[in-house]
């Protein structure tokens, strides 16, 4: 068993706050005297569940405050740089953060200097670390379609500068999805990847809508595909790529357990999977963790694990020459020597 830290991926699931170490947020809220719940101090990783609108209440609330923490620029730029150093240690050579300008908009000056602050810690993380990185820019879809528009027409005023996605995130069962259209046409005429969660707390159906009216790229999550063959036969033959969080997946409660996430049924129809961390801060679980946990779960052998690894920078938006660079290094990875097995969780 090869270690999995050392197998070079790409990162294409990962939030912005919820990118944010443990210890970060405890020091922050130490810093400004704001009381953590008990679930983000003696109780972390919280116990979530998104089964039912209260149970995502709770979890949004959580976000909330974590988001509360970060008050100056240094702290936008610890979290990055940060996330940068965790991703490196977990093998990762290109990584696409999300996030929602307009959550932070208030405290730093707007939308716009937001961005340009997130692009600008962006680009000192990855001289620092050695990490491709870029943004995708997420519109929240419990708020109006309007304000998705406006993001969009953000998002398209980056691209090429820094910004290579435009997403819709939040719990998907609110609002109407279809609504969010528009702002997705500005997105892709800008040439910008399409990046929508869909297929997480609503099923194949869901993953139909974010195709038909989205025209998404890829799924934030999408894994619930796997539940319609002729959904997930058009996702395969659209090339849509499923960005698939197995520990959130479990947290949130769409699964009972890592055995049920339906990997191995995605791979087997032909799926582009890219495992992501979804939220760290919340699940207490990085981007290595997931190709672990995925290899205990259904008995991978090193030879999938490194097609799941080139399944991820192929769907990424990492230039040429760095996609190249990154699949010659998971070649080397499996064509050396395995190594002694050690802990699941390290391995």
């Amino acid at each position: 068993m090869r270690d999995l830290h050392t197998l070079p991926k790409a990162h294409l699931h990962l939030h912005f706050t919820g990118s944010m170490r443990h210890q970060t947020l405890l020091e922050l809220a130490e810093r400004d005297r704001i009381a953590l719940p008990d679930s983000l101090v003696e109780e972390w990783p919280p116990h979530l569940s998104a089964a039912d609108e209260k149970g995502w209440f709770r979890f949004q609330r959580l976000y909330d405050v974590a988001r509360s923490v970060l008050r100056t620029e240094g702290d936008v730029r610890r979290l990055v740089l940060e996330a940068a150093e965790d991703d490196v240690r977990d093998g990762g050579r290109w990584l696409e953060i999300q996030v929602d300008p307009s959550g932070y908009a208030a405290r730093f000056g707007g939308i716009t200097a937001f961005t340009d602050l997130v692009l600008d810690a962006v680009a000192d993380a990855s001289r620092t670390t050695g990490l491709g990185m870029a943004v995708v820019i997420a519109a929240n879809r419990t708020r109006h379609p309007m304000d998705a528009r406006t993001l969009a027409r953000l998002a398209s005023q980056y691209a090429g500068r820094g910004v290579v996605g435009f997403g819709l995130s939040n719990d998907e069962r609110r609002g109407t999805t279809s609504e969010f259209g528009p702002a997705f046409a500005i997105a892709e005429r800008a040439g910008l990847a399409l990046v929508p969660h869909g297929g997480e707390l609503l099923g194949a159906d869901h993953v139909s809508t974010c195709l038909d009216h989205l025209h998404a790229d890829r799924l934030g999550h999408g894994v619930r595909s796997a539940e319609d063959p002729a959904v997930l036969e058009r996702v395969v033959a659209a090339g849509v790529a499923l960005e698939v969080c197995p520990v959130s997946n479990v947290a949130l409660g769409v699964y009972s357990d890592l055995t049920s996430v339906p990997l191995p049924d995605l791979l087997a129809a032909g799926a582009t999977v890219a495992l992501g961390a979804d939220d760290p801060l919340l699940f207490g679980s990085q981007l290595a963790a997931q190709y672990a946990t995925m290899r205990a779960a259904h008995d991978l052998d090193d030879a999938t694990l490194a097609e799941l690894a080139r399944m991820s920078v192929r769907a990424s938006r990492a230039p040429s020459d760095v996609r190249q660079r990154v699949l010659a290094e998971i070649d080397a990875w499996l064509a050396g020597p395995e190594e002694p097995a050690g802990p699941v969780g390290a391995r």
